[in-house]
């Protein structure tokens, strides 16, 4: 577990990774703001229990006030119905996802605790403090989200800015890092342009540091510069649709 932020009344709380095996590797986040709390893409089944644990150690349940989906992926949602049964959350996703999200086994009377978030994004009050839910579209979902805290001035991004395999928590060293970030950001992210047009946004916050639901974290002004410019440069997705089909038809048998 590690304090991302923490004054008198605001704590970010980035909680311990309960994920193993063959599952990837996901954050969770905790925002806690004069005891209310929200948790950032709670996660699949299997870290459900332990995580609900570490929660009960740092606030009571009972205030725990939202539930926030990035997007629609298991490693974030599968255990949304346990969240939802343990607690009295109300949970946000992407209005995409809203009829998808209970096939991941939302019960029938726990629907009506599942709010739509439109495309152009919204604030979520956590007491007196704001939260700003940003669209993120593209980078990877179709209906993407991300938070920013102008307290702590923390942007949690999600999937982007993702790296898999490495062993440490903070990006010290930007150049060595792209190895475990540009494989995943070529396959899953959309396209160039949807990136740019994210960094357009993300220059308009000021950012201490950047938090993704995966792997290390960007902290301080020149990590998190750095990271906005690689973004904004980076081929992707459909633009490197023609080398994923080079090889189309010579693939072996199995």
């Amino acid at each position: 577990m590690d304090i991302l932020f923490e004054n008198d009344t605001h704590r970010n709380v980035w909680l311990d990774d309960f994920g193993h095996g063959l599952a990837v590797q996901a954050n969770q986040h905790l925002i806690l703001h004069d005891g209310v709390g929200m948790i950032l893409d709670p996660g699949g089944h299997k870290a459900f229990k332990p995580t609900l644990a570490q929660l009960s150690g740092l606030m009571r349940t009972a205030d725990l006030r939202y539930l926030f989906l990035s997007h629609q992926d298991p490693d974030i949602v599968a255990a949304l119905n346990g969240w939802m049964l343990a607690t009295d959350a109300e949970a946000y996703c992407s209005k995409l996802w809203v009829r998808f999200v209970p096939h991941f086994g939302l019960d029938k009377y726990l629907e009506h605790r599942l709010h739509s978030i439109p495309d152009e994004g919204m604030m979520l009050e956590l007491g007196d403090a704001r939260l700003h839910l940003l669209p993120a579209h593209f980078l990877h979902s179709a209906g993407n989200f991300q938070v920013y805290d102008p307290i702590s001035r923390i942007l949690y991004t999600g999937d982007l800015g993702a790296s898999l395999g490495a062993d440490y928590s903070f990006v010290s060293d930007f150049e060595a890092h792209r190895a475990y970030m540009e494989p995943f950001h070529q396959r899953y992210m959309a396209c160039n342009k949807a990136m740019r047009a994210w960094a357009r946004m993300a220059r308009r916050l000021d950012i201490e540091i950047i938090a993704p639901q995966h792997g290390a974290a960007f902290r301080g002004k020149e990590m998190v510069h750095r990271f906005i410019e690689w973004c904004e440069s980076l081929d992707c997705g459909i633009d490197l649709l023609n080398v994923l089909f080079e090889n189309a038809g010579k693939v072996g048998s199995p």
